[in-house]
């Protein structure tokens, strides 16, 4: 089977990775890829924003599955694109996946399925967004409507910096198009949790929760980023809730979109607020996060392309999902800057060292990064996913952190915390 996975960041890398594994012995060909996934199978240089570029790529390799990695072909049609010239593709129509493609849209959807989520007004004036603000309460979450890879959220402590991101996004246009729209939300007060689910028809297989840590430095001080660190699983969601929460936020949603004739099929992703009246739904992606892909794909068991296969066919059904009762963690080291202007060309070395720490038990998933004369060196923010595995979440911590200080880049930094809240969790609850 010739599986082409369209994407270049940490997420992709790990599902070259764990597809590699299957029994049926895939051919991987990943567009446009990083340093690490040409490990894994060939890159082919194409850009993941590139449909009609895609397409020819997908005809001239015969390609039998296709793997959209990032949001952005999803959004852009590469399914309905894929389902025209009868090749099969994992993740929801460009109707559904609107569902991450604009806040707006998703926020009406919720409001439509009932499931529960934070007050929110949509604007396309300023004037209209800046008159509302003023007359709110701090603090307020400023989004823009599209797609801003992560970092078009805005948390406004006070009405200045509300109108500060307001500016940013309408007015100074620093998100493009995705800004000329926005949303205005009361704040969740609670601690976040990723749900991820596979989906197809009436069938829901929830995976391990997880939880991401979006802001830049340690404390969730800082600037929003695609995400620093990630671990599975949370805490704050236990296995004992998958059900109330596949009821409450995912089986609505999937109804709705039904309703509306577009079914879904693939990964729906819930951000979740465990607040004091329950859990709210902040937003909702439709592939798998990045980095919770990493330390949920090193948890789970069995043939990894069998169950992508089997829901992008229509028989997720037939399917059962097994999981490692380790906990897994995956801490993101990043180019200094990140997410602002960030220095590339550093070279990495220490990768094997890292992983020869605990084999089996750690591994470095590559990101913004390149091969040069047999060199890896760093080529975007976010470079290396390290990812351990570990019986509890403060082995799997210490594990990971131990492997971060195997690796070596000029130029670099990471969060020194990731884990730590739900390790408190664990601590507050009796648990080691």
């Amino acid at each position: 089977m010739r599986i082409l996975i369209i994407g270049s960041g940490g997420r992709e890398h790990a599902l070259a990775w764990k597809l590699k594994q299957s029994p049926k012995k895939p051919e991987l060909f990943i567009a446009p890829g990083n340093g690490g996934t040409a490990l894994e199978g060939e890159n082919i240089a194409v850009s993941e924003s590139d449909i009609p570029a895609l397409m020819r790529l997908i005809a001239e390799k015969n390609i039998d599955f296709v793997i959209p990695g990032p949001e952005g072909p999803l959004v852009n049609g590469i399914v309905d694109a894929c389902e025209k010239a009868g090749v099969l593709c994992f993740g929801p129509r460009a109707y559904a996946a609107g569902l991450e493609g604009s806040k707006a849209f998703a926020k009406t959807v919720m409001e439509e399925a009932k499931v529960p989520t934070a007050a929110f007004a949509v604007f396309t004036r300023y004037e209209d967004a800046e008159h509302y603000v003023r007359t709110k309460n701090c603090p307020l979450v400023v989004k823009a409507d599209g797609l801003a890879a992560g970092k078009g959220v805005v948390v406004a402590k006070d009405t200045q910096e509300a109108l500060a991101a307001l500016r940013s996004m309408m007015i100074d246009k620093d998100f493009g198009p995705a800004g000329e729209t926005v949303v205005v939300e009361d704040t969740l007060i609670g601690e976040e949790a990723s749900f991820l689910a596979f989906c197809q028809g009436d069938t829901v297989i929830p995976l391990p929760s997880a939880q991401d840590h979006k802001a830049a430095f340690d404390g969730d001080t800082g600037p929003n980023t695609g995400g620093m660190g990630a671990y599975s699983p949370a805490p704050v969601l236990p296995e004992e809730r998958y059900a109330e929460i596949v009821d409450l936020v995912i089986r609505p949603v999937l109804k709705t979109l039904e309703k509306r004739g577009c079914p879904f099929s693939g990964i729906l992703y819930a951000g979740l607020m465990m607040t004091q009246q329950g859990p709210m739904v902040l937003e909702f992606n439709v592939r798998f996060g990045d980095p919770e892909c990493q330390p949920l794909l090193m948890r789970l068991e069995g043939d990894f392309l069998e169950l992508m296969l089997a829901c992008a066919q229509g028989r997720l059904h037939e399917i059962s999902l097994s999981c490692s009762t380790d906990s897994a963690l995956c801490v993101v080291i990043a180019a200094e800057g990140y997410p602002g202007a960030y220095a590339k060309g550093m070279e990495i070395s220490g990768l094997a060292e890292a992983e020869a720490l605990s084999p089996g038990k750690v591994k470095v998933f590559q990101a913004g990064t390149q091969m040069e004369n047999g060199r890896i060196v760093a080529s975007g923010g976010r470079v290396l996913g390290v990812t351990a595995l570990g019986g509890n979440l403060a082995t799997a911590q210490q594990n990971a952190y131990e492997a971060v200080a195997r690796v070596r880049m000029a130029n670099s930094r990471f969060r020194r915390d990731i884990g730590s809240k739900g390790l408190r969790s664990c601590w507050a609850c009796g648990e080691k």
